[in-house]
């Protein structure tokens, strides 16, 4: 059996419990990772208060919808009920799955210090991969491959964090409006690291115009446009 970490000066934590909402298989569908088989962590919890965000079930952790983990195992079915669970126990769980690409995504993850969980599943021989909001400081394993969808004057009043956006590996951007692409632009001159990311545009909800105006800016910043294959797909 692997020896449990025990040191704490680098900031992991262990045995710390996660409000897991949903975890299942899945084919990556958004963002430069679109088309990788994929084991989706769905975390419970987030402040950020996206109009549009199709995940508002994540909102809020009810300590009185807590439940099993059995509950919330290859079940989507938008409940609110969360599992807590130690990175060991999701360890456990992942490895009855094939896929060994692992996306941890809510609600907002970043909300919770996933050095530990994402160390352990790094020592499992898994990639990791987080999808944030950029609102909380990302606090994750070095080969993480961080996906920051910025949120820019959402109802909860967070502001997006230039350390969120230097640590990207890819800013995915969601996209309705040109005023969506002035906020974008905005963003990316507080980035201080110079390494090159991706940048992708996500229309908001498949509509039509946003699609267009998506695809127009990509193709004049050499933009990459991320058009959220699974609901095309209409899979999880």
């Amino acid at each position: 059996m692997r020896a449990k970490f025990t040191d704490t000066s680098r900031g992991y934590k262990p045995d710390m419990k996660y409000p897991v909402n949903e975890l299942f298989e899945t084919i990556q569908g958004e963002g430069s990772m679109t088309g990788i088989p994929s084991i989706f962590i769905r975390l419970q919890g987030c402040p950020v208060g996206c109009a549009w965000c199709d995940t508002k079930h994540t909102w809020e952790v009810k300590p009185e919808l807590k439940v099993d983990v059995s509950n919330i195992i290859d079940v989507s079915n938008e409940s609110e009920a969360w599992a807590e669970q130690t990175s060991d126990e999701i360890l456990a769980i992942i490895q009855n799955y094939k896929a060994r690409h692992i996306v941890i995504t809510g609600g907002e993850p970043c909300m919770y210090d996933l050095t530990e969980l994402t160390r352990v599943l790094h020592d499992a021989g898994c990639t990791t991969q987080i999808e944030t909001s950029g609102t909380f400081e990302v606090k994750t394993h070095p080969d993480t491959y961080v996906t920051v969808s910025p949120k820019v004057g959402m109802k909860g009043g967070y502001t997006v964090l230039t350390s969120a956006l230097d640590r990207a590996d890819e800013i995915k951007h969601p996209v309705a409006t040109e005023q969506h692409i002035d906020d974008l632009k905005a963003l990316l001159k507080q980035r201080q690291a110079s390494r090159q990311i991706s940048i992708c545009l996500q229309p908001i909800s498949q509509k039509p115009r946003a699609t267009q105006l998506a695809i127009q800016t990509c193709i004049e910043n050499n933009w990459r446009l991320s058009v959220q294959m699974h609901k095309y797909l209409k899979i999880d």
